[in-house]
């Protein structure tokens, strides 16, 4: 059922609020209206595009926290991370990512995303890939979003060895799936 514009504009503060990386268009959806009312509620509130929201939460949160790289050689938008542990990225799939005739991701962007996180999650000022294991599960096509979530499962001091299995997922599907095996620049105490 369709809701007024005062109804629709609060739930979408709400919305957003709840999960500010939800596109425009599935925010349409949800509300039974076009794309363009979307943009316009949003315009009206003041609140920013989706690139302009994920990238305020990038940098706020995790610019001091990333050692390895610089943020902004992430490839994706980083949305969670807790170095040694756990990050997640969200990565959106447009027309230069993908084969012109026919729309479906190349394989280099998604490990990019992958490997990248690998890297980002590495507690340390230096981390490179010695070696990567990886599958490629299904097809991704423009316009898909793909959020990848690493875990580091093992850390060997004695070796300044990391391994981080990084998973990817469109549509809660699995997409991709890898082991990286990183080298870091580790200091004993």
């Amino acid at each position: 059922m369709r809701k007024n514009k005062k109804e629709r504009q609060q739930l979408l503060v709400e919305t957003i609020k709840d999960n500010p990386f939800i596109t425009d268009e599935d925010l349409a959806d949800r509300f039974s209206v076009s794309v363009q009312t979307i943009r316009l509620d949003r315009l009206e509130l003041s609140i920013p595009e989706l690139r302009e929201r994920i990238k305020n939460v990038a940098e706020k949160s995790f610019e001091d926290e990333v050692k390895s790289l610089p943020i902004d050689e992430v490839i994706g938008e980083i949305i969670d991370i807790e170095l040694d542990n756990t990050a997640i990225s969200i990565f959106d799939v447009k027309e230069e990512h993908v084969f012109k005739r026919n729309r479906i991701a190349r394989g280099h962007h998604l490990f990019a995303q992958a490997n990248s996180l690998a890297v980002a999650v590495i507690n340390d000022e230096l981390a490179l890939t010695a070696k990567a294991s990886i599958q490629f599960t299904r097809s991704v096509h423009q316009n898909e979003r793909v959020i990848a979530k690493a875990k580091v499962v093992k850390i060997d001091n004695s070796s300044g060895r990391t391994l981080v299995e990084v998973s990817s997922f469109a549509n809660n599907e699995l997409v991709f799936k890898g082991e990286f095996d990183m080298f870091r620049s580790h200091r004993e105490a």
